[in-house]
């Protein structure tokens, strides 16, 4: 390949690994911190999404991981209330 060949090759990689980060993060509008309280533990987790109810489910299903043992766990938590929720516009 040639040296502008390898040049253009290198810009074009460059432009799409850019056009990729934009359109991920201009899609994140809200970020919401969550605290979950379940099976006697509490634990929090931030997340981010392009609508506040986004963001706070994902916040949920991500505090609720480490907690929850199985699939009926995961369900059972992402299901009751945040002890906690704060979101902010980004």
């Amino acid at each position: 390949m040639t040296k502008p060949g390898r040049l253009l090759t290198l810009l074009a990689v460059v432009a799409f690994a850019g056009f990729l980060l934009w359109s991920t993060l201009s899609s994140q509008r809200v970020e919401c911190s969550v605290t979950v309280a379940f099976n006697n533990t509490q634990n929090s987790a931030i997340a981010s999404a392009a609508s506040e109810s986004d963001a706070t489910r994902e916040a949920q299903t991500a505090a609720c991981g480490p907690m929850a043992n199985g699939m009926n766990e995961s369900i059972a938590c992402g299901r009751i209330p945040p002890v906690s929720r704060q979101c902010r516009s980004l």
